[in-house]
Parts: structure tokens; C-alpha cells; sequence
């Protein structure tokens, strides 16, 4: 497709980036013109090769999936024909609505991956030109055709998500690129699937995560702020190890929460008000737990056997007051200190920080002015 000249912007820019579920607008305009009629004849002969391919005996396997596949890309190109045709020219027109401007904005956006990232433009690409003929068919009447269509719809799209995720989780593993700006993609991937895929699954009879979506989609009322914004990151780490594990890797999982840990600390010694700070705490308690008890106590391999000793030695402390909410707080503020005194320069203002907690909490006596002194934990052996 020839490649015409538009400013390329990013439509999006906050931290969480999803196309708007009225996309459909845009295909309103020419609904019942050619663009739309072979949309729908494409849409309706992928349909019927994607079923037959999925139901194929070994011996047609691969002549079926062959034909699926040429009518998936036949499909999408009708789609981004449709943009180009009507879409592009409303622009070029000066005709076009603020949506549609939106809208064609972020498909050159995506287009413009191209050259530096080049498989996040290829699933994103697709991403978006499914998704754009999806709105279409969701404000259609229920048929066994509009039903067939959601069903590759979604398997299509997770393939995609588990791409991005895939290509996301080597970039962050390559230090060459900004990993602020690659965490925000893998959360914004993970929200997206949350929002836009897991209602359809749920409608389809897939409960398995609804418990998962209705505690998220509760993070979503009212305005957020940063600690908001890191619990709902927690949740979307949780759920992606239920359905992404193998796109998404432990050691991925872990940098994530690390990631985590480094946003709270900023929080806590920049909060003013106390109250604000307390919880804060709450939350690192939350994403410590989470983190040594749902990512390092399953690792396996571990770089350093001396950080695996130590962290076994934690472990069994944490075994003896996982029930008792102030002792396991104290213990993770403790082992937090523990960590950061390796770059003790580096975290000086967050280690005072959980020092002025300790003090508050009784571990810590405060002797004249200057002197400080740990009191010692002793934990209740159960006989």
C-alpha cells in the first residue's frame, strides 16, 4: 500500500493506552458502500476457513490452515483499504470529525513502529485493524455468523497480546531500550486484554477470571492517583500469570515488581502527609508479599546462590508471622533495609524513611539525640 504523508502522532500518551470501543464511528459514513460489503464478504469467508481449519482431521491440517491464513490477510487488508479510501480522504478533505483525525493518527502511529520495532508493529497493526471491524460487528443483531466471529476474534487477538508480550519481555531484558517506556507498554497490554477481552470471553462462558475483572474493573471508579495506579499494576501481574505464563516469564514478572517496589519507595519519601504515607506502607506490604511469596519463593534458578541462602533464611521467618500483620511488617521493613544498604548511597532517603517507621513502630529506640538501637524480634516456636 503506498505510504501517504501525515504528521505521525501519538494519540495516546497517558499510561494506559487503549483504542476507544466506539471506533466503529468511523465505519459508519460508508457502511453500505463497496469498502463495507467486502469487508463483511472477507469477514464471512474468514469465518469459514478459521472454523474448518480448527475442526480439520491431520491429513487436511495444513492445506486448511494455509487457506485460513490467505483469507486472514485478504481480511485485514480490506479493513486498512477502508481507512486509506474513506478515512484518509475525509482527512485530506479537511471533512473529517476530531474522532476520525484521532483515529487516523493512531494508525499511522502504528505504522511508524515499522522501521525500529518492527514486530510491535506487525501485532499491533493487526490489533488495530481487528479491533476497528469488531465495534462493527458487536452493534450487530446476535447470529450463529456475528457468534462464529467473536469466537476467532478472541483467539486471535490473545495470540497477538502474547506476541507483544513476548517482544516486550525481551526488550526489557535488552538494556538498550527505555524500560519506563516498555513497562508502560506491557501494562497498557494487560489492561487492554482486561477491558476489551475478558468481557467477551466471560459472555462466551469463561468464568474462570471474573473474580480477577471485577476486582480490577473496581480500581477503575473515580479519579486515581499514583498508589491507584500501582495496585491496579499488582492485579494485572497477578492475572497475567494466569494466562500468560509462557509469553510472559517469571524473570519478566519479577523486574515488574521490582519496578513496583521503586515507584512506592519514590512515593513514600516524597508523601508530606502522614496519613498518605500510611498507605502507602500498605500497599509495599502488599506488593513485598506478593512478591516473595508469588515470585521468588517459585524461582528456580537464581544467579547468586548467596542471594538464594539469604532469601531462604527470610522465608522461615516469614513462615513464623505470615498471621501476625505487625510482626510480618516489621520483618519486611527490615529485610527492605537489609537490600538497599548494599547502595547504601543510592536509597540514603527511603532506608531513613523505614527507619523513622521502625522508630514509630517501637523496633528502633531513639537513645539522647543521635543514637539509635534495634530491639530484637523474638518469635513463639509452636510446640
Amino acid at each position: 500500500m503506498e505510504q501517504r504523508s501525515l504528521k505521525v502522532v501519538e494519540t495516546n500518551k497517558t499510561f494506559f493506552t487503549k483504542i476507544t470501543s466506539t471506533i466503529s464511528k468511523i465505519l459508519i459514513p460508508t457502511r453500505i458502500g463497496f469498502n463495507g460489503v467486502m469487508i463483511t464478504l472477507k469477514r464471512n469467508s474468514l469465518t469459514k476457513s478459521y472454523n474448518n481449519y480448527k475442526v480439520a482431521d491431520k491429513e487436511k491440517e495444513e492445506m486448511l490452515r494455509q487457506k485460513y491464513e490467505d483469507n486472514y490477510a485478504l481480511y485485514l487488508e480490506a479493513i486498512d483499504k477502508f481507512i486509506m479510501d474513506s478515512v484518509y480522504n475525509k482527512v485530506k478533505a479537511g471533512t473529517a470529525t476530531n474522532f476520525e483525525k484521532g483515529a487516523l493518527e493512531k494508525y499511522y502511529y502504528i505504522v511508524n513502529l515499522k522501521d525500529k520495532h518492527y514486530l510491535e508493529y506487525k501485532y499491533k497493526k493487526q490489533e488495530y485493524l481487528l479491533r476497528i471491524d469488531y465495534e462493527t460487528v458487536s452493534t450487530m443483531k446476535k447470529s450463529k455468523a456475528v457468534e462464529a466471529y467473536k469466537t476467532f476474534y478472541v483467539d486471535k487477538i490473545e495470540t497477538l497480546y502474547k506476541g507483544l508480550l513476548k517482544n516486550y519481555s525481551v526488550e526489557l531484558a535488552d538494556s538498550i531500550h527505555n524500560n519506563e517506556e516498555v513497562y508502560n507498554k506491557i501494562f497498557g497490554t494487560l489492561e487492554n486484554y482486561i477491558l476489551e477481552i475478558l468481557p467477551i470471553k466471560m459472555e462466551q462462558g469463561n468464568t474462570d477470571l471474573r473474580e480477577n475483572y471485577e476486582k480490577y474493573e473496581h480500581t477503575t471508579i473515580g479519579k486515581l492517583d499514583d498508589r491507584d495506579k500501582i495496585i491496579q499494576k499488582l492485579i494485572l501481574i497477578d492475572i497475567s500469570r494466569k494466562i500468560f505464563v509462557h509469553s510472559f516469564p517469571l524473570a519478566i514478572v519479577e523486574k515488574c515488581y521490582i519496578h513496583l517496589l521503586k515507584e512506592l519507595r519514590e512515593l513514600i519519601v516524597n508523601s508530606k502527609l502522614e496519613a498518605k504515607r500510611n498507605t502507602l506502607y500498605k500497599t509495599l506490604f502488599e506488593v513485598i508479599e506478593d512478591y516473595n511469596v508469588k515470585v521468588l519463593s517459585t524461582k528456580i534458578y537464581w544467579e547468586n546462590p548467596k542471594e538464594r541462602e539469604q532469601y531462604k533464611k527470610f522465608y522461615e521467618k516469614y513462615e513464623k508471622v505470615k498471621e501476625k500483620k505487625k510482626e510480618k511488617e516489621i520483618l519486611f521493613l527490615k529485610e527492605e533495609i537489609k537490600r538497599l544498604n548494599v547502595n547504601r548511597k543510592k536509597y540514603i532517603d527511603i532506608i531513613e524513611e523505614y527507619k523513622k517507621e521502625l522508630t514509630k513502630r517501637g523496633v528502633i529506640k531513639t537513645i539522647g539525640t543521635n543514637i539509635k538501637t534495634y530491639t530484637k524480634l523474638t518469635y513463639n516456636k509452636k510446640g
